[in-house]
């Protein structure tokens, strides 16, 4: 048995991702528990954001410095790819 509390705005948003999946929360964190026992790890890279980073999350939801693009082509064509 696991108990967790959890913020409810997350549980909820978690729990909808999930019933999109076709899962239940306890299939998700089943399957969650699974890839730590199988990968011998967290399934997912897990870092500190440097300062640059969170200066550009800050700036990001901000508005701030954004490149809007068209689409992929546009995108590619703006970063010279």
């Amino acid at each position: 048995m696991v108990r967790a509390r959890l913020e409810p705005d997350l549980k909820t948003k978690a729990e909808h991702v999930f019933h999109r999946l076709g899962l239940n929360a306890t299939q998700a964190i089943t399957m969650f528990y699974k890839q730590v026992e199988l990968r011998d790890g967290l399934p997912f890279d897990v870092v500190v954001p440097t300062t640059t980073t969170k200066r550009t999350f800050e700036a990001s939801d901000a508005g701030r410095d954004l490149v809007v693009c068209e689409d992929a082509e546009d995108m590619f064509q703006k970063l010279g790819i």
